[in-house]
């Protein structure tokens, strides 16, 4: 983008009116007004499962921060599939406020696939992705938006730490900063989180993408764009954390697997190490044994020596199997041709338009 595009960008959301979604104009009229023009809107996605109890917190919270700014908005609910009335109390908001857009997806896909959901069926020129559970406060979006009509095209919400995080957990969250920044591609910035606002030309882009196995703020790092970072104390978790360790690691390991190959020249050089360690060692033990009969007294077992190797190595190779393994797993869920999602039909968003794939509705 050239820095006129981007002045003019700037200056058209400086004074909340932006160029129709999907319309470019020639570099030659950048600095002209464009003839047709339309108030900005700000679309705000929450990925709920089984939050019955704090959807209508949630919702008053954040109409209560969307009144302050001078933009439209709407509020895209994605059910999970939740197993309460979540679907129900965001139906009953949607009856009386036509802001609000419920998603029903037909069963649990998990977050990454509601965000999305949510995403695909944004049609804001900003999209706002936020929690649930209340550890992102709605009162942080218009430092997101102020940020966004400087020019950022994408606004990371960076988590202050906080003195009842659990030891275990904050090191663990460190780690994997320090980790994919060391083996990936894309940077991870310690305590960032989902928490974020991202421009309409980055959505647009992100919906582009054929992932089935995701990190949606890994995808959106990978993206690119000119990005700026607010940092934000967690409010208070209604309800216990869905993400135990377990689940964690585990899309911790999605993560690195997606964006990463240093695990396979990882292997690759512990084998190269290993086959090296595994001649000296052969050629020390047939001098001293063989050759000079023994002068340091090992008296080693050629039977006992080969019996390690063999448990050793074949450690080693089932190790370096099970990674293979995952890529391979990896690899097979994306050519399956699944959608990543399918929508139900339902009165709330049967008058919105399917969006694209990687997601369906169920017709």
């Amino acid at each position: 983008m050239t820095d006129v595009a981007r002045s003019h960008i700037a200056a058209a959301r400086s004074t909340l009116y932006r160029a129709p979604v999907g319309v470019r104009y020639p570099s030659s009229q950048a600095s002209s007004q464009p003839t047709e023009a339309h108030a900005a809107k700000l679309s705000i996605v929450v990925a709920a499962f089984n939050e019955e109890g704090v959807i209508g917190e949630l919702y008053s919270r954040l109409k209560r921060v969307l009144a302050s700014l001078p933009y439209g908005h709407e509020l895209i609910v994605v059910d999970d599939g939740s197993t309460d009335g979540t679907a129900r109390r965001v139906n009953a908001l949607a009856e009386v406020d036509p802001a609000v857009l419920l998603v029903e997806l037909s069963r649990n896909f998990g977050k990454e696939a509601a965000v999305s959901a949510g995403i695909a069926h944004a049609t804001g020129d900003a999209v706002i992705l936020i929690d649930a559970d209340l550890e992102h406060p709605p009162e942080l979006i218009p430092s997101l938006v102020a940020q966004w009509e400087r020019g950022a095209d994408v606004v990371v919400g960076v988590r202050n730490p906080r003195a009842s995080e659990g030891f275990v957990r904050r090191v663990a969250s460190r780690g994997f900063a320090y980790l994919m920044n060391r083996i990936s591609e894309v940077p991870a910035p310690a305590r960032a989180t989902d928490f974020r606002l991202i421009d309409r030309a980055v959505a647009d882009e992100f919906r582009r993408l054929p992932e089935q196995k995701r990190l949606t703020r890994s995808l959106i790092d990978w993206l690119g764009f000119h990005r700026a970072y607010v940092p934000f104390d967690a409010g208070t978790r209604a309800g216990k954390s869905r993400y135990g360790y377990a689940r964690l690691a585990s899309a911790a390991l999605s993560a690195i697997l997606a964006h990463s190959r240093a695990p396979l020249y990882l292997v690759g050089y512990l084998g190269a190490a290993i086959t090296l360690l595994a001649l000296l060692a052969g050629g020390f033990v047939w001098i001293e044994q063989f050759a000079m009969h023994d002068p340091l007294r090992l008296e080693v077992s050629g039977a006992a020596m080969l019996s390690i190797l063999i448990l050793f190595l074949n450690g080693i190779t089932l190790s370096c199997l099970g990674l293979m393994g995952l890529y391979i797993g990896t690899i097979r869920e994306e050519i399956a041709g699944r959608p990543l999602y399918i929508v139900r039909p339902s009165r709330a968003n049967s008058s919105r338009e399917s969006p694209p794939s990687p997601g369906i509705r169920a017709d």
